[in-house]
């Protein structure tokens, strides 16, 4: 089961109390998966993309390049794949079960880590100013 069922949703580190996305959308149709952030000029702040039934990506044909995140399926971190180049294929290796892509930086400065606990909410659940945000998908 993925980390969340919400269409549009903020991304919450709660090992580390930072946020990674506050308008993140998810992608769990196969159309959706497949188009992920594909042809899209970047990810606008405050925005990621959570593809669903994910443990493997590519950046082919993408203009930009983005953090990679492979969760479990209770949301834990399993590798994070740093400012992923363009052309790329990414394994999230044992227990990977969804992928959230975020604007490249956005692990680094949330200090994102294997084995740290990502919670999903509801967007209108706003990040406080002192956290970090990340980037959302153009739609």
């Amino acid at each position: 089961m993925p980390p969340t069922k919400l269409k549009t949703f903020t991304v919450r580190n709660a090992d580390r109390d930072t946020v990674l996305a506050t308008n993140g959308k998810l992608a769990s149709s196969y159309w959706d998966r497949l188009w992920g952030l594909m042809l899209r000029k970047s990810v606008p702040e405050g925005g990621g993309i959570l593809l669903t039934k994910s443990n493997s990506i590519h950046s082919f044909f993408m203009r930009f390049r983005f953090d990679a995140i492979f969760l479990d399926n209770e949301g834990r971190v399993v590798k994070v794949v740093p400012s992923m180049r363009q052309w790329w294929i990414a394994f999230g290796g044992k227990g990977a079960k969804d992928t959230l892509e975020l604007a490249a930086g956005v692990a680094e400065r949330t200090n994102t880590q294997k084995g740290d606990l990502l919670v999903f909410e509801e967007a209108t659940a706003a990040a406080s100013p002192d956290h970090d945000a990340a980037a959302t998908p153009h739609t």
